[in-house]
This record gives C-alpha cells, sequence and structure tokens, in this order.
C-alpha cells in the first residue's frame, strides 16, 4: 500500500516537472525565433497575427518541443529528484527497506508514458507539422532559392524498367530527353524514347511528344511506331525525381518506410539521410529510458551545493548526449554508413554510462 502512494506520488510530480520544464524552455524558443525573424514577418503584408499563430508557431512549438523532449525530461527528473534527496524523502524511502531497485520503477513508469507519447508524435503527428512549417517558412522566410531543375535522372521503376531523362522542371512538371527500357535479363527488349514529357497531375498520366517505340524481337526487324503525342503510365511521380532531405522530415513513417523501400528497388544511390531519419523517430524515444536512468542516479545522493550542483551535471551531460546524437546523425547520412548502428550509438553509449551510474548509486 505504501509503495502504491510513493509511485502514484513520483510518476505525478514527474509528469508535472517535465510539463513545467517543457512550458519554460518553449516560450524561451518561441521569443528568440520572434526576435530573429520579425522583420521577414513584417516584409509580407497579407500575414496576420492569426496566420502566423496557425500556420507557423503551433507546428513550430510541436516541432521544437518534441526536439527538446529528452533534454527537457533530463532536466525535470535531476530537479525532482534533487529536490526528494534533499528533503531527505529518498532516505526516508531506503529506510522502509525500499531497494534502489523498486525506487527506480516509478520512474520506469513515467519514463515510457513520455516514451510512448514520444513515439506517436515523432511517427506520426511532427512529420505532418513538418510539412506544414517548412511549408511556411519556404514561402515566406527562407531566403534559398530552391532549385527547380534536375539534371542527368537514371531511375529504376522495377525488375528490368529504367528511365532516363536529361533535365525535369519540377515547378512545370515537364522533362525533356526521356527514354524508357525494358530488359529481359540483359537483353534489351523494349525501348520508348521521347523529346519532352510531361506529368498530366488530373489524370495521372504521362504526355508524351514527338515519340517512337522500339520492339526488338530476335531472328526478326525490328518494329518501330513513331508519333506526335501519346499518353501512359509509368510507376514513378515527379516527387520521386526529388532528392532532398528534409522530405524525408514530412512524411509520416509508414510512408517514409515504403518510400525506402520503393527507392531501395528503383536503385537510388543514397538513402541514408531516410533512413536516419526513420531510425531517429524510434531511438529518440528510447532515450527517455537511459536519461531517467542517469538522471535517477546522479540526483538521489544528497550533494554539498544543492540541486545546482545536480542541475549542472545534468545539463551538461544533456547538451553532451545532443551534440554525440548531431554528431552520429550527420555521418550516418553518408553514403556506405552504416545508419542503423550510428543513429543507435549515442544511447549505446550513455546505456553504459547509465548502467554504471545505476550500479555505483545501487551499491550506496
Amino acid at each position: 500500500m505504501l509503495m502504491r502512494i510513493i509511485d502514484a506520488y513520483i510518476v505525478k510530480r514527474f509528469l508535472k516537472t517535465l510539463a513545467l520544464v517543457i512550458s519554460i524552455i518553449l516560450p524561451i524558443g518561441v521569443a528568440i525565433d520572434i526576435s530573429e525573424r520579425i522583420d521577414k514577418f513584417i516584409h509580407h503584408n497579407e500575414l496576420t497575427l492569426l496566420i502566423i499563430l496557425r500556420d507557423y508557431y503551433q507546428h513550430f512549438m510541436i516541432s521544437y518541443g518534441n526536439m527538446f523532449l529528452p533534454l527537457a525530461l533530463f532536466i525535470a527528473v535531476i530537479l525532482f529528484t534533487s529536490k526528494l534527496a534533499s528533503n531527505t524523502e529518498i532516505i526516508a524511502i531506503h529506510s522502509a527497506q525500499i531497494s534502489f531497485n523498486r525506487l527506480l520503477y516509478p520512474f520506469f513508469m513515467a519514463a515510457s508514458i513520455v516514451a510512448v507519447f514520444s513515439f506517436f508524435m515523432n511517427h506520426y503527428v511532427v512529420p505532418n507539422s513538418n510539412a506544414k512549417f517548412t511549408s511556411f517558412d519556404r514561402k515566406y522566410l527562407s531566403t534559398k532559392k530552391e532549385t527547380n531543375t534536375i539534371n542527368n535522372i537514371s531511375l529504376q521503376l522495377g525488375e528490368g524498367n529504367y528511365i532516363f531523362i536529361k533535365s525535369f522542371w519540377m515547378n512545370r512538371n515537364k522533362g525533356s530527353n526521356f527514354m524508357y527500357e525494358h530488359y529481359k535479363g540483359t537483353k534489351l527488349k523494349y525501348r520508348l524514347k521521347a523529346t519532352n514529357i510531361k506529368w498530366i497531375p488530373e489524370d495521372s498520366i504521362y504526355r508524351l511528344n514527338n515519340f517512337s517505340k522500339r520492339y526488338l524481337q530476335e531472328g526478326q526487324s525490328d518494329q518501330i511506331v513513331s508519333g506526335k503525342t501519346l499518353d501512359t503510365l509509368f510507376n514513378f511521380y515527379p516527387k520521386d525525381l526529388y532528392y532532398i532531405d528534409y522530405l524525408a522530415k514530412e512524411m509520416p513513417s509508414p510512408e517514409l518506410n515504403n518510400y525506402i523501400k520503393l527507392s531501395e528497388a528503383r536503385g537510388v544511390k543514397n538513402l541514408n539521410p531516410y533512413k536516419v531519419e526513420l531510425q531517429k523517430r524510434t531511438s529518440l524515444p528510447f532515450s527517455s529510458f537511459i536519461l531517467t536512468m542517469i538522471a535517477v542516479a546522479l540526483a538521489s545522493r544528497k550533494r554539498r551545493g544543492g540541486i545546482g550542483v545536480n542541475l549542472a551535471i545534468g545539463i551538461g551531460l544533456a547538451f553532451l548526449y545532443i551534440f554525440f546524437m548531431k554528431i552520429t546523425e550527420v555521418l550516418g547520412a553518408v553514403a556506405g554508413t552504416n545508419s542503423l548502428l550510428l543513429v543507435w550509438i549515442p544511447n549505446l553509449i550513455f546505456g553504459i554510462l547509465a548502467f554504471y551510474l545505476y550500479w555505483k548509486a545501487s551499491k550506496q
């Protein structure tokens, strides 16, 4: 009965402190962002306060709140556990013959709630917010010009099916010097060429201009058919030609996973940025358990200097974790690297640290 009361008390205080820390971090982030972008907001007369709050800062807070959730969780556990230690509540718990292992139980219950919430946000909610957030940013705030032309495209549509496009203009859904080839084994069986290719979104078809079809038949003359216009279907969309990293952040995980599999089948060379994004959405929620264990092990002892010392150590470790995470993300996005291993390295390293601190704390 006593432990049920203590469990409920710790879980409740854990989540309340986490909510408090997030409510402090987010307004600071918003204030800094406003100070940097206020001149750009003013520059666009069509932007009202309602539009800015609804289309930008609503999604800004979702994206950045989720990004800083591990840091907020770590600080919250440090603060809450240090407060318990300074009030000698942890000593009283140990005096009641409650082990350190049992003390961790409610902390991990609360961490599980945060991890499940973060997992759902990472895989489904945040990508939709990222899409709206980056769309607003590109339209009103970004000074970078997006390239609308893609050159020298080669894409595998399936086994034995390939397309080649000299240039494709995304803003016009139009390309030049198109060629489609079908192979049976290593032998070319069919080739379709066209001067231009255009995507017709309302009909979901491609329109070829000045086309020629060539059927290659063994022991017989090749059959050639040509014409001015041909409407046909292909197993790709113009967005499949546009290989940019931020698209990964805008796809919900089922869509991103399908995109990776389809792109691998089509022979796209470096999909590591997409794989890193997919793996990060799971590794980040998992870090809730590791950071919670480190925070409890560090803050459960009453130290000279009080909460300030624990908080300084905790913030230092949290930023070190984020630093490692960012480095491994960049390295994981490089072609030829093991993206799965690199994304999980920060959790592996800090997991070892967590078990070491846990071992030390349980022996005291």
